[in-house]
């Protein structure tokens, strides 16, 4: 309780009522529009920002070498561990790596409170100490999307706060000056936009923050993750939008693959193992967005490696390793200024792989345009093929459930089969389910997928579990709904 008063006093809950007041009419009325049928396409009223010759002044000192980030929940022994990692970047997530409970929220801005003035200690059960180095990762912060509310907080008028602006707001009301007195920039990456117009959004409210803060206008930096399909057509307009906050854009990769499917439910996709970054759709999105950025003259952001150690099986461990080594590889040469890894372990492969073949800071100036000289819609909307098997689907609920139990416990970031999952891998899993049903796919053993066939294997799988039926029946609806539900987030949210 001392520590919730610390950090949500009464000044900082007074700034949080105020951008409340201010902005969430704007995130609701945006909320709306994206009921609205999306435009899946290059928007023709915006044709002049994207034909325009127009250049954002280069990225400030302390951020221009991004080669490797590490990304993680805001726990106490995550922050440190992350910082001391040797990765450039430490993306400290109140999203789609952490359980949105009241404790984790708050212990969060509590435990970067603590990092931010290098005060931050841990101490394990076992009497292990941990501490910050001398040297350390610059910090950037993930709030939650503009879709999601904390249920916690009140607004005057008796509405509930936004998500966003609660972690944002708490952040830099008790941060930013501090930072920025210390020679450090308040960044940030916002997830999960839908249209330039949420990231004009995101520029007033950096606008008046500063204003409120009495901060140079224009300090805070922002990348924004081009993880939804829609926004896969509006990447010049992001970052003119965000305008000299922007800090470029980041490939969130498995978001997309999820949007993706939303956006294209007639078309079932095959296995989840065979959508990778070679396929048609997938590679057009990298490399639009790397064309975009270095135009523009902003940090193109690479995908994240997921990968974890293999402990007792060394070949399986190797391979797994390779095929990080590879995406890197592809990574950098396709001109990305640098990647995301989920596990310090990855962090001397990726700074390997990025160091030989991209020996300056970054490599904004290398123009590749002749990776592909014009993507179309076509080539962003390409359906891959692939074969669809009762092993993936048998896969989906396992890592579905998993992730899903593991939520509503408390704890968003997940090792399964030797991948670190969160939201967005565990939305691709009951998402590919829903659509297969949908369209009746007809899997590799004969099975048509319905709703009988699926409820079938489920109950099969769920007898390695011990029983729980909220966690069950959550992901069973949102497996057989008759309408998609946008996010599994915004259903479980009630329950923790």
């Amino acid at each position: 309780m001392k520590n919730q008063q610390r950090i949500l006093n009464v000044d900082a809950t007074e700034f949080l009522k105020l951008l409340h007041e201010k902005f969430t009419p704007r995130i609701n009325s945006r909320l709306e529009e994206r009921k609205v049928n999306p435009v899946l396409n290059f928007l023709p009223e915006t044709a002049e920002i994207r034909k325009s010759n127009w250049m954002l002044p280069p990225p400030p000192k302390q951020i221009e070498d991004r080669r490797v980030e590490i990304t993680g929940p805001v726990d106490r022994k995550m922050i440190i561990n992350a910082l001391n990692s040797g990765a450039n970047v430490f993306m400290a997530d109140f999203e789609d790596s952490n359980s949105p409970t009241w404790n984790n929220c708050i212990e969060g801005q509590i435990n970067l409170y603590d990092a931010v003035r290098r005060q931050i200690t841990f101490k394990n059960s076992n009497g292990k100490e941990y501490n910050l180095n001398k040297e350390v990762a610059k910090l950037f912060v993930r709030p939650r999307g503009l879709h999601l509310v904390e249920k916690n907080l009140f607004g005057d008028d008796g509405q509930l706060i936004p998500a966003s602006l609660f972690d944002f707001g708490l952040f830099a009301f008790h941060n930013a000056k501090y930072m920025i007195d210390g020679g450090e920039i308040p960044c940030f990456y916002l997830p999960k936009l839908e249209h330039w117009k949420e990231a004009e959004l995101w520029h007033d409210v950096f606008d008046f923050t500063e204003s409120f803060l009495e901060i140079n206008q224009g300090t805070f930096k922002a990348t924004v993750l081009v993880e939804t399909f829609p926004l896969a057509f509006q990447m010049d307009e992001v970052i003119r939008a965000l305008g000299n906050y922007s800090a470029g854009l980041n490939c969130g990769r498995w978001d997309y693959i999820f949007s993706f499917i939303k956006n294209h439910l007639r078309f079932p996709l095959p296995d989840r193992e065979q959508v990778t970054m070679n396929q048609h759709f997938m590679r057009s999105y990298t490399q639009l967005l790397v064309q975009t950025c270095h135009k523009r003259g902003v940090h193109a952001m690479g995908g994240m490696a997921a990968q974890i150690p293999i402990k007792n099986d060394k070949k399986a461990n190797e391979e797994s390793l390779q095929k990080v080594r590879d995406d890197k590889l592809r990574e950098v040469w396709d001109g990305h200024d640098g990647t995301w890894v989920a596990h310090p372990a990855l962090i001397s492969i990726a700074k390997e792989v990025f160091d030989i073949h991209m020996p300056e800071s970054n490599q904004i100036d290398k123009k590749k345009i002749n990776l592909n000289s014009e993507i179309t819609k076509f080539d962003l909307s390409c359906i891959p093929i692939g074969t669809c098997t009762e092993k993936c689907l048998r896969n989906n609920i396992n890592i579905g459930y998993t992730y899903l139990r593991s939520w509503l416990s408390g704890n968003g970031c997940v090792p399964i089969n030797n991948l670190m999952e969160d939201a967005a891998t565990a939305e691709i899993s009951r998402t590919q389910i829903w659509q297969w049903i949908e369209n009746g796919v007809v899997l590799d053993t004969g099975t048509k997928v319905t709703t009988n066939s699926f409820s079938a294997i489920f109950e099969e799988e769920m007898r390695k579990y011990e029983d729980d039926k909220l966690s069950k029946n959550i992901f069973r609806y949102l497996c057989t709904s008759k309408k998609l539900e946008d996010f599994l987030t915004t259903i479980c949210y009630k329950h923790i």
